[in-house]
């Protein structure tokens, strides 16, 4: 068993729950797809095994057993018995051992593996948090997380991988044309590749509010299908991003999507941090 002994904003997430979105289901999931799968692949694990989602850091966890764990995302200076520990490798630990978490070097999330991925319950063919669909959307001080039983430490050859930063660093978020993307002005279109824009404060899973605002002289529209990643204009001018657990419809023009590696680099950045949109083709 693991127990969460602090923690911020800390929760269970796995790759998320597809089949559900016709009757209102997020997919949910991990934020930062590239670093959660990097997690799973350094322990051998399935890249769907469930992984601890930890934004900010200023959490503590206790480990009852001897286990392997992998830490990737953001750095937090991991510390293991108040002993920094590399990220981006994995770490065998003895029973009794307290992960906790210090200065930030760079991202927002972190990703905590462990062999065979933690067992919460699966609902709706997922463990990822979601309030109304799991009991809680973050874990609770005191939290104990059921893992594989018989946890061993596996032999490792000690290496680590080298990450790319621009990863967590890149001013640069790729994106598609949107479906209501051709009902934009040039002008319009214009400012949506020229503007560096800033997250604003108002920004979560569910999606991030941008300061700068755009035109819009857009009618009103009917509801229609979004996905995480759809950008949205507002009747304000102001664009939200879409993040993993987004509604299942909206109402507002689609007039970008970001692709899947740049929700992932978005998933790293948070409030006052600044990006420009660049358009790729399908």
């Amino acid at each position: 068993m693991v127990k969460v002994i602090s923690g911020f904003y800390v929760s269970v997430q796995d790759l998320g729950r597809f089949a559900y979105r016709s009757i209102g289901v997020p997919i949910s999931g991990v934020m930062d797809l590239y670093s959660a799968k990097l997690a799973n692949i350094l322990l051998n694990n399935q890249e769907n095994d469930a992984v601890l989602e930890i934004t900010f850091g200023a959490s503590k966890l206790e480990f009852d057993c001897d286990c392997t764990i992998c830490i990737t995302g953001a750095d937090f200076s991991a510390q293991i018995d108040n002993k920094l520990i590399p990220i981006n490798s994995a770490i065998q630990l003895k029973k009794g051992s307290m992960l906790s978490f210090g200065k930030r070097i760079y991202g927002v999330r972190t990703y905590l593996a462990i062999t065979e991925g933690f067992q919460t319950k699966n609902v709706l063919g997922s463990r990822s948090m979601y309030k109304g669909i799991t009991p809680n959307s973050i874990i609770k001080k005191g939290t104990v997380l059921p893992i594989a039983p018989h946890q061993k430490i596996r032999s490792t050859s000690f290496s680590s991988v080298k990450i790319n930063h621009a990863h967590f660093n890149s001013e640069l978020i790729a994106c598609y044309e949107g479906p209501e993307f051709d009902l934009l002005s040039e002008t319009q279109k214009k400012q949506l590749f020229d503007t560096l824009f800033t997250i604003s404060s108002d920004n979560s899973r569910m999606g991030y509010k941008l300061e700068e605002p755009i035109e819009n002289s857009f009618p009103s529209m009917l509801t229609s299908a979004v996905l995480p990643g759809t950008v949205q204009l507002t009747p304000s001018g102001k664009l939200i991003v879409l993040m993993k657990d987004c509604q299942a419809t909206g109402g507002y023009p689609r007039v970008l999507q970001i692709t899947e590696n740049a929700m992932s680099q978005l998933g790293q950045k948070t409030t006052g941090d600044q990006f420009h949109f660049t358009r790729v083709s399908y």
